[in-house]
């Protein structure tokens, strides 16, 4: 069994999914390698609404960064942050579509 340490770290991770401004950010993130002007630009938010986010999210390691001679770009850290994006996305467009359908 998991212990409590772990399970905090795990209630931590998960919490990252549950506010719109980060998804929109790592949906962004998804096609490809970003600058914070481009994000923010993309999901009509302020740089230093996209900066704190980030900050958020680079510190359980969803995102990283490559820093280029004149600028900081984000990347999604690994392909578990894909899938999990992924499969939440089929998900809830599952429990739509049953929705619309009358399933549930």
């Amino acid at each position: 069994m998991h212990n409590d340490k772990f399970l905090i770290s795990l209630s931590e991770f998960f919490k990252l999914f549950g506010d719109p401004t980060r998804l929109k950010i790592l949906k962004q993130l998804l096609e490809g390698e970003k600058c914070v002007k481009e994000i923010a630009e993309a999901i009509g938010i302020s740089q230093s609404a996209v900066s704190h986010q980030l900050s958020t999210l680079r510190t359980l390691n969803v995102v990283k960064t490559n820093k280029t001679s004149r600028n900081v770009n984000y990347q999604i850290s690994d392909e578990h942050i894909a899938i999990i994006l992924k499969y939440g996305t089929e998900h809830i467009k599952e429990l739509i579509e049953g929705e619309k359908n009358g399933k549930h």
